[in-house]
């Protein structure tokens, strides 16, 4: 009997009010290209919805595009709304961020909880790779 490897799951997000989601959908294209499991839940969603799907996808990676501006209001709400689930950030589940995001809330980002921070032209294959790397150190799964 040949044994099937589990499918890296993500899910890609748009939590707020921002309604550009070109970049997120591209992302969530080419991580799926790439040969991940992927679920786009759209835009302007709350950080409960976002970790509600989360935890009922029992996905692996969180990764939420901001256009907006707010994401150390937002980031912060989803981390907490993760936590509230039983879904630890960096323990549980890889947290990640891309958009425009200032260099000094990108540390303060990866000092709470989230994993990295893409900004804009991040290859595809960057990305991927991280994704591969990191997963592997997650408590829960076992790639």
């Amino acid at each position: 009997m040949i044994a099937l490897e589990k499918k890296i799951r993500i899910l890609v997000a748009k939590p707020g009010l921002d309604g550009h989601d070109r970049g997120a959908k591209v992302v969530a294209r080419g991580l799926r290209d790439a040969g991940f499991e992927v679920i786009y839940t759209g835009i302007r969603r709350t950080p409960a919805e976002i970790a509600e799907t989360a935890l009922q996808e029992d996905v692996d990676v969180v990764g939420l595009s901001i256009l907006s501006g707010a994401h150390m209001e937002l980031i912060p709400l989803v981390l907490d709304e993760l936590i509230k689930r039983g879904l630890k950030p960096k323990k549980d589940v890889l947290v990640l961020v891309g958009g425009i995001v200032p260099r000094d809330d990108a540390k303060r980002l990866l000092e709470i909880g989230v994993s990295a921070v893409f900004g804009p032209g991040t290859k595809i294959g960057e990305i991927a790779d991280f994704i591969k790397k990191e997963v592997e150190k997650l408590e829960k799964v076992k790639v």
